[in-house]
């Protein structure tokens, strides 16, 4: 099968969209262990004040189940403490290749003969190296963070010129999307339940009275 230059853009911009998105991803990694973990040391010193200013507002037991939740996530965050260094170089490693295609898709573009088999050498080169740097093992919501790193920090016009990127269908996470409807199924749910909860125990007290 002969490759045209319009397939290869194509192809050079889908890569370049697999390994920017790959950089962001390593960058989100690294962003979340070294952040993430001392946003709840201060969220928790935080609540440790108000306990002691007013005990009476702070000592609910759903707050003593928030804190424990948060200690649980700031524990499984630490599992990736000691590598997290390996995620900062992995992106960018990830992001000077990214940077490699951007230049080699201009090249293709502005090229003039029909000789494509050395940009295609070149194109493979780059995704070698793209699989021997990525690391698969990513934390928890990193997918969601890439995602505004990707579109929002990157120079993506040469990607999105092959691609043409939709907000719900490309920038806007589908596992985010569900979670949102989830929540807004739960909160529907819970309102509902809480205004039927509501509206007979009225009905109790009338027919008490009567």
């Amino acid at each position: 099968m002969t490759m045209d230059k319009n397939d290869l853009l194509k192809i050079i911009a889908q890569k370049g969209y697999d390994i920017g998105f790959g950089a962001k991803k390593h960058f989100a990694t690294y962003d979340l262990v070294e952040k993430v973990p001392n946003y709840i040391g201060l969220i928790v010193l935080f609540v440790g004040i108000l306990q002691l200013g007013f005990p009476e507002f702070t000592s609910s037991k759903l707050l003593a189940v928030a804190l424990i939740l948060v200690s649980i996530i700031a524990l499984f965050i630490n599992l990736y403490a000691s590598g997290k260094d390996k995620y900062e170089e992995a992106g960018i490693k990830l992001t000077k290749l990214f940077n490699k295609l951007k230049k080699l898709y201009y090249t293709v573009k502005n090229n003039q003969d029909n000789t494509l088999q050395k940009y295609i050498d070149e194109l493979n080169d780059i995704e070698s190296e793209f699989y021997s740097v990525s690391i698969t093992k990513q934390i928890f919501l990193s997918d969601w963070f890439a995602h505004f790193k990707f579109f929002n920090e990157l120079q993506i016009d040469w990607i999105d010129e092959q691609l043409s990127f939709k907000f719900f269908k490309d920038k806007f996470p589908k596992s985010l999307m569900c979670f949102f409807i989830v929540v807004i199924l739960f909160l529907i749910i819970t309102f509902v339940y809480i205004t039927t909860l509501s509206h007979n125990g009225s009905k109790l007290c009338i027919c008490t009275i009567l």
